[in-house]
């Protein structure tokens, strides 16, 4: 069965369901399911979102430290 009558199979089961447990759980999942697709970016502090711009902008310009270079400075702590 291909996705669009998987859909269409889902569709009719649920336009014909009387439990309200199950309708219950599923709009939960519904809702768990839209709050899992909101773009993090939003959800985080302006704070967070200009470090993380400045830290693109600092590897974009090449103001970098290779990893093996950190793994040296901090080896005894790894």
């Amino acid at each position: 069965m291909n996705t669009h009558a998987e859909k269409l199979d889902i569709i009719q089961w649920i336009a014909g369901l009387k439990d309200e447990t199950t309708l219950r759980l599923l709009k939960e999942l519904k809702e768990k399911s839209a709050s899992n697709q909101k773009d993090w970016w939003n959800s985080i502090s302006a704070e967070e979102r200009i470090s993380i711009e400045r830290g693109i902008e600092d590897s974009e310009n090449g103001r970098v430290t290779p990893h093996s270079e950190i793994r040296k400075r901090y080896e005894k702590w790894l």
